[in-house]
């Protein structure tokens, strides 16, 4: 199979051997997962149910939501099942759709995030024009932009790698990941990396630069401004400003393990920050959006305060 052009599974080589510890540790990542499932949900309905909700960044919290629930699920049924695995091979197809449907989760997340601060430099840079530019139209506009490019983009890196002959099959990952497959190749893959380069930067720094660029300018409109004006805007962007920070970092890290030598660092540390990457911006999200936004706080203890018997 090393030897294999186009091996038709693949070795996810960073499992580390954990015994009999493997049953505790399963039915954690599948309590896990399911508080991610259940999180998400409650932020869905609660958002869907009520209609003082029904407002553009309601909606777009909506949209991370329903992103959570598709790259957890990409993520989370093939590894609670390696984990009770005593081999960790990948059908060579699974792991292509399974790169494609983490790395368009990962960029969903990422332009969502742009699509928000835009929202909210609206909000508090143009008040006056906030609802003649943020009507429906424009909502439907930004939220099939944020998920039809990433779309294309992603399945033209994942058809590339696809196409590349292979003169290895193990990935040292705990997920199928692109770079880890396109180092592999027994071919040159400059077009690899150069299509990898463009999309990397349209779908990861750009985003995070306007999303920069608009804290920039919300910072100053808020510094001549009173001292209530600024509560306000602390209370609406700080969920958003802890998502855009713990994505960052988690982005980081994956960036930094992928151009690592992965056999000089401590494979528990490196399966950890793997794990960061899928796992805590879906727990995370609604935790900090269900909890730091009043109006998704009140309606939620009401929706759970109605739901007690009386």
């Amino acid at each position: 199979m090393e030897n294999s052009t186009y091996p038709p599974y693949f070795n996810l080589t960073m499992f580390v051997n954990i015994g009999i510890y493997r049953y505790p540790t399963f039915v954690l990542c599948l309590l896990l997962y399911a508080v991610i499932i259940s999180a998400n949900l409650v932020i869905l309905v609660v958002i869907s149910r009520e209609k003082v909700l029904h407002e553009p960044m309601y909606i777009f919290i909506m949209c991370l939501s329903i992103n959570s629930l598709y790259g957890s699920a990409g993520f989370f049924f093939r590894f609670l099942r390696d984990l009770l695995s005593d081999t960790h091979l990948i059908p060579r197809s699974a792991c292509l759709i399974q790169i494609y449907v983490i790395y368009t989760y990962a960029s969903y997340e990422l332009t969502l995030l742009a699509v928000m601060a835009y929202d909210r430099y609206v909000a508090v840079c143009q008040p006056l024009h906030y609802h003649s530019k943020m009507t429906s139209k424009m909502i439907s506009k930004l939220i099939a932009f944020a998920f039809i490019y990433p779309v294309f983009s992603i399945a033209a890196c994942v058809y590339l790698a696809a196409r590349l002959p292979l003169c290895g099959n193990k990935i040292p990952k705990v997920f199928c990941a692109n770079w880890p497959v396109v180092k592999l190749s027994c071919v040159s893959t400059l077009f690899n990396n150069l299509v990898g380069m463009f999309v990397s930067t349209s779908t990861v720094f750009l985003p995070l630069a306007f999303v920069l660029y608009t804290y920039a300018r919300i910072f100053l409109t808020c510094r001549k401004r009173s001292t209530e004006f600024k509560s306000k805007v602390i209370q609406s962007c700080l969920p958003h400003i802890v998502t855009f920070v713990n994505y960052s970092i988690t982005v980081f890290c994956d960036v930094a393990l992928s151009r690592t030598n992965l056999d000089e660092v401590n494979p528990f540390l490196v399966v950890l920050l793997s794990l960061e990457f899928v796992v805590i911006p879906p727990i995370l999200n609604p935790l900090v959006y269900g909890l730091k936004l009043p109006e998704i706080r009140k309606c939620l203890s009401q929706m759970f305060s109605c739901s007690k018997p009386a």
